[in-house]
């Protein structure tokens, strides 16, 4: 009996140590781990090399690629930008355009009016001075109005004509004034900031011609007074020492 109780006591001792005994399983597995460890260093390692042996020329172009393309970007994106400024711009200054065309033939009108009443046609008749009064006045404000949109009328009369403000509907025999000038004004024109709204309709000179013919004339003459002055000195230099030009072809 005794003999039994110490071989169970030893058999529960083996059995409470046999966890502690089973440690080593740990060794078993850590060749896995390292042979892991070991591949993604090797892994890691290729990587670096692959990459350092990459021609520095390649690299120099792959980033002048990427840096080109950066700036392009910026460039489009700085473009975008401008663009979309400056349709902002001209949205708020010309987005009254249509409107304002039609108020300068409003203008037409009352102007058309004042001219067709006579000068002294107020001084019998109140009522009249008084229409003609408050006409003047509706212009007056009108015109207001127009200078603070930046609505200007266009300067025609004796100006050279510029088909990009004026409108030529027919041509006036004028020799006084030179060809192409306005001196007749039909319709006054407008524009609004720096753009054309309407443009003058004008009538253009078609004289000019002896004008033309007088400055050709005189340009001829000073040709011609240059060339006798560079003949006259040939001559004087010519006359100086005639035996200079003889004395240099004999030294050469």
């Amino acid at each position: 009996m005794t003999e039994n109780k110490e071989n169970e006591t030893e058999q529960d001792q083996e059995t409470e140590q046999a966890p502690f005994g089973n440690a080593p399983v740990d060794e078993n597995e850590s060749p896995d781990q390292d042979a892991q460890v070991a591949d993604t260093a090797e892994s890691d390692s290729d990587g670096a090399e692959d990459i350092q042996g990459q021609p520095t020329e390649d690299l120099e172009a792959e980033v002048a690629d990427l840096k080109d393309k950066l700036l392009r970007a910026l460039a489009e994106t700085e473009n975008v930008r401008r663009r979309s400024e400056r349709d902002k711009e001209d949205a708020n200054k010309y987005a009254i355009a249509s409107f304002a065309r039609e108020m300068v033939e409003v203008r037409d009108n009352l102007r058309r009016a004042l001219e067709a009443v006579e000068d002294d046609a107020g001084k019998d008749n109140v009522a009249i001075a008084g229409l003609i009064e408050g006409v003047e006045m509706t212009e007056r404000t009108l015109l207001s109005t127009f200078e603070r949109f930046e609505i200007k009328p266009i300067e025609a009369m004796h100006q050279k004509f510029d088909h990009n403000f004026h409108e030529a509907l027919f041509e006036i025999e004028d020799t006084s004034v030179p060809s192409g000038t306005v001196v007749q004004e039909i319709q006054t024109g407008y524009k609004i900031h720096d753009r054309l709204l309407r443009p003058s309709k004008v009538g253009v000179s078609k004289g000019g011609a002896k004008a033309e013919a007088d400055s050709e004339a005189s340009a001829d003459s000073e040709d011609g007074a240059g060339d006798a002055a560079v003949k006259n000195s040939a001559q004087a230099y010519e006359q100086s020492d005639p035996g200079s030009g003889a004395k240099v072809d004999k030294e050469l």
